[in-house]
């Protein structure tokens, strides 16, 4: 198993450090907004054009991958983020740094394409469980890395800038140096909720409601966090308890939801994750305490979006995998966009709390459909369950862009 993870050295080397630069500006954005003068408002707008760039991107990116394949595609795409992020503290402005995070989001699709499709194609029976958990582990790890780096300068400066640049940057050498063989071209994204919606309700809106509220999250959690008081380190403290949470839970959760109906589950989660939520907006919590609710609330509501991707698969057609995988990741990528705006002008209000309200009422509603659908569905046969798949099962903020292959990972290969 180490000479698979060797032969994919470069391209997780790539991912590490592009998700790191990346990391680091999804945390320093926000700041750097709100110390300019940047309103809620334009703040989740940010966080917004970074997902419409991302549906974007997967819509448009297999035509660009076909047409100058994965390699050129890929360092393209990383030139492209990179010189936006040195261009951020150059062109400080509202509209300017949207359309910017807009340019990002589709770079980031691209990218996500690249090194996903190259994986996959790399993957056998006995190897695809290791090697994509592996990837996904690195994206979590990656992220919460460079948003640590937070620490390192201030926000005001143009040095955390010029390291997420540089990162960005450098990401390019490892895969454009490469000696593996490029893979198949990519898949072109099918875009069909009808189909969804008849194959799996909870499915659709999970993801479409999950992206609401996690969307919501990664745009304003930051901005949040400085309203309950914290500074600028103490938000990347608090973001980082969030994501690391999330990452950890992932797994245990998935194997959990293997074992009986995945809409308990994913019940248990957004009960937990609403009665947290409600805990940081009524509350109000300091030191210790924010940082532990932190913590439980990444833990409990970032892996709802996979509990809702693998019910849907348990009811998806095996041969319409691809189009299931599609439709989920754009619903999902539509939520995100909206959401930021829904819970900016909550925190108009309630500058701190006001993001978990908006996001316990938005998994309130989901968990009142979970709820009814339940009386109207019987589980799928435990046969004709999919094992739970964490690549597979990714959001647009770590990958999402991986199809499960049916039949190909037993549940011994894919438990290691």
């Amino acid at each position: 198993m180490g000479s698979v993870l060797r032969s994919a050295a470069s391209l997780f080397g790539g991912v590490a450090l592009l998700l790191t630069g990346h990391g680091l500006l999804t945390l320093l954005l926000p700041l750097r907004g709100a110390a300019e003068g940047f309103g809620p408002v334009a703040i989740g707008l940010l966080g917004s054009a970074y997902f419409a760039g991302f549906v974007a991107g997967c819509l448009h990116g297999p035509h660009l991958v076909g047409r100058a394949g994965h390699i050129r595609a890929f360092a393209a795409v990383v030139c492209g983020v990179s010189a936006v992020a040195f261009a951020y503290p150059l062109l400080v402005g509202e509209v300017a740094w949207a359309l910017m995070r807009f340019g990002f989001g589709y770079g980031l699709a691209v990218f996500y394409l690249v090194v996903e499709s190259w994986l996959n194609d790399r993957a056998t029976n006995t190897t695809r469980g290791l090697l994509l958990g592996t990837y996904v582990m690195i994206n979590h790890a990656a992220i919460a890395a460079g948003q640590m780096m937070l620490l390192a300068y201030p926000v005001a400066g143009f040095e955390l800038f010029a390291v997420a640049g540089i990162l960005i940057s450098v990401a390019a050498i490892p895969v454009a140096l490469t000696r593996a063989p490029q893979p198949a071209p990519v898949t072109d994204v099918r875009f069909r909720p009808g189909r969804l919606w008849r194959a799996s309700p909870v499915g659709l809106v999970g993801s479409l409601m999950v992206g609401l509220a996690n969307g919501a999250f990664w745009g304003l959690g930051a901005v949040a966090a400085t309203g309950f008081g914290l500074d600028e380190n103490g938000a990347a403290l608090f973001m980082t308890a969030a994501v690391l949470a999330g990452a950890v839970t992932q797994m245990p959760v998935g194997r959990l939801s293997d074992r009986m109906d995945r809409r308990f589950v994913l019940a248990g989660l957004l009960l937990a994750s609403i009665c947290v939520g409600l805990a940081l907006g009524l509350l109000a919590p300091q030191g210790i305490w924010l940082l532990v609710l932190a913590a439980v609330f990444g833990g409990v509501s970032l892996p709802c979006y996979s509990i809702a991707a693998a019910h849907a698969y348990d009811h998806a057609d095996p041969s319409d995998y691809v189009g299931t995988a599609s439709s989920l990741l754009l619903v999902n990528g539509l939520g995100s966009i909206a959401g930021p705006i829904g819970a900016a002008l909550l925190m108009r209000s309630v500058p701190g709390g006001g993001l978990f309200l908006f996001i316990a009422m938005t998994q309130a509603g989901l968990l009142a459909f979970v709820l009814w659908r339940l009386r109207r569905r019987a589980a799928p046969a435990p046969e004709s369950r999919e094992t739970f798949d964490m690549a597979a099962t990714s959001p647009a903020t770590v990958g999402g862009v991986m199809t499960p292959v049916p039949g190909e990972v037993s549940e011994e290969e894919a438990r290691g």
